[in-house]
């Protein structure tokens, strides 16, 4: 899939998770494409490889964000979005990429803290992040609609999931109620995209005696996400879609 290179040119837009993985693909596609990308992760060091590498490419200088998102509270997110405003004046669209793998193991035997770790990371922390920033996204939505794609996955039921695949069920439970919100006014997109199993640390972790080698790098979904950023994308508002569907 390919696309003229100003696509995203003049949007803002904050990715979460950007340190490595998707979330690092998607925040060097995004840029390559025009868009000023905020890079938010808790690992300060990768973030600065990133920026370097975008700075590089010649692409619009990027902001980094460090934010550990297992210990950020309700003000921390409202603080973040004040200084986007201050920095930037607008946001116009979030890639929630950030997650953490959990515990897995029999409901019996899941460790309390693990499970409440898990989904302060890939569901609470979402929710008060784009809550955050939902005036910032309605502001800017009066010209362009803004958009939200949250990252999901397929393994979500089966056994043994734990907190990892009840938070990604509640993902695909927020995008909906977020879109129907937002079906009237139409100024805000919102998504639920499955990239499907590729090379990235967490599915080492979850598969440590399968091979990765064959399995796409996580560049190769990168156009998924840039898809579901533009205007084309729009009648999947609400949808919970895999990237092989996409590409």
């Amino acid at each position: 899939m390919s696309a003229e290179t100003t696509l995203l040119n003049n949007k803002v837009i904050l990715i979460t998770g950007a340190a490595g993985g998707i979330g690092s693909e998607v925040a060097k596609s995004y840029a390559h494409h025009g868009a000023t990308v905020i890079l938010l992760d808790k690992n300060l060091p990768a973030l600065e490889s990133l920026y370097d590498t975008i700075v590089a490419d010649n692409s619009a200088e990027p902001a980094l964000y460090p934010l550990d998102m297992k210990g950020a509270t309700a003000s921390d997110y409202i603080n973040m979005a004040a200084k986007i405003e201050q920095s930037f004046g607008r946001l116009d669209g979030i890639v929630h990429c950030a997650a953490t793998l959990g515990q897995l193991s029999p409901t019996i035997h899941q460790d309390s803290r693990l499970w409440l770790e898990t989904l302060q990371v890939n569901l609470t922390a979402p929710f008060l992040l784009t809550k955050s920033c939902l005036p910032l996204l309605q502001n800017c939505a009066r010209e362009k609609p803004g958009m939200i794609i949250f990252t999901t996955d397929s393994n979500q039921n089966k056994a043994y999931w734990g907190a990892y695949g009840t938070s990604k069920a509640g993902i695909e439970n927020l995008c909906q109620q977020l879109a129907r919100e937002f079906e009237a006014a139409g100024n805000i997109k919102v998504f639920c995209l499955d990239p499907g199993q590729t090379r990235t640390a967490l599915f080492s972790r979850a598969y440590p005696a399968r091979n990765p080698d064959d399995l796409p790098a996580p560049s190769a979904v990168a156009p998924a996400y840039l898809y579901l950023a533009t205007a084309n994308s729009h009648h999947l508002h609400g949808q919970c879609v895999s990237a092989l569907s996409i590409l």
